[in-house]
């Protein structure tokens, strides 16, 4: 039962706020326009700044051009280590607000709440480049990267939770489709809830983490698990992270099952639920504050 009784954390004013700013740039964020990847990765680098124990730019190159992902760490006196990431580039000329300025927007807000918190592990909030196509499945994703970097340097990650596509919700009957259509019998046909999804033996984390996400009541949530092979449960960061064995999860309103401004222009702040938006990134924050307590 979710309680709206609880107070907001999320501030849905600043939500709106980040929102402008990151969908109403002069060029689409793509992978062929680094001057306006450089520029909204400083913006989110300035945002982390205001909150963060520590915020660096892990860069790397792809054909002589740089691209970045921004890192924002809380708690950084512990040794083992939670990921929470999400994707600021887009697919093609599109405003992209769902995919996926919702989900750095989720990473700008968890930073603000995270600041000053007492943590029982470090926390990086990591903002990537070059996950959308012609880079999706390489390994010039920005989450292959820093995934990997984390495997060569044998940090102990806990585990990973991908922010992919969280703004977009309908109640109205027949607006949530899925790979399978007998599991509309399962999870109903409205598009009113946000889904983790993990892939069977997913590990620890993404068990604990989706169970204390749903105790923090805050939204009407479902889980999903199923093979990797199944349409869609592989679609973001998250992917690169099972590659190299850690527990990973991804929050998401499902994407193009559910929302039909999927890579297209339409795809505008304006279609998004703010204030169901914010209660995911409220159990968010809440189930990473008490992790392990």
């Amino acid at each position: 039962m979710v309680s709206e009784a609880l107070p907001p954390l999320s501030d849905t004013a600043l939500i709106r706020q980040h929102l402008t700013v990151l969908t109403k740039t002069p060029m689409p964020r793509m992978y062929n326009q680094i001057a306006q990847l450089d520029e909204t990765a400083a913006f989110i680098q300035s945002i982390f700044a205001l909150y963060a124990d520590s915020v660096m730019i892990q860069p790397y190159v792809e054909n002589k051009l740089t691209y970045k992902n921004v890192i924002a760490s809380f708690g950084t006196q512990h040794a083992k280590r939670i990921i929470v990431g999400a994707h600021y580039d887009v697919c093609d000329r599109q405003p992209g607000a769902d995919d996926n300025a919702s989900g750095i927007v989720g990473l700008l807000e968890l930073a603000r709440l995270l600041k000053g918190q007492p943590l029982t592990c470090r926390i990086d909030l990591v903002a990537y480049s070059l996950e959308e196509p012609p880079y999706f499945r390489t390994e010039l994703m920005g989450s292959y990267i820093h995934a990997e970097s984390l495997a060569k340097q044998k940090v102990p990650v806990l585990g990973m939770v991908c922010l992919e596509m969280i703004g977009y919700f309908k109640d109205e009957p027949h607006t949530q489709k899925y790979p399978i259509g007998l599991l509309s019998m399962v999870y109903g046909n409205k598009g009113d809830y946000i889904t983790l999804v993990r892939k069977f033996g997913a590990g620890a984390f993404a068990r604990q983490f989706s169970k204390q996400f749903i105790n923090a009541q805050t939204i009407k949530t479902k889980t999903f698990v199923g093979f990797s092979w199944l349409q869609g449960i592989d679609y973001s960061d998250h992917l690169n992270y099972w590659k190299f064995g850690y527990s990973a999860l991804m929050i998401t309103d499902t994407s193009f099952f559910r929302n039909p401004n999927y890579h297209q222009p339409t795809d505008k702040m304006e279609t998004l639920d703010l204030n169901r938006m914010s209660k995911v990134i409220d159990a968010v924050f809440l189930a990473l504050k008490y992790f392990g307590k």
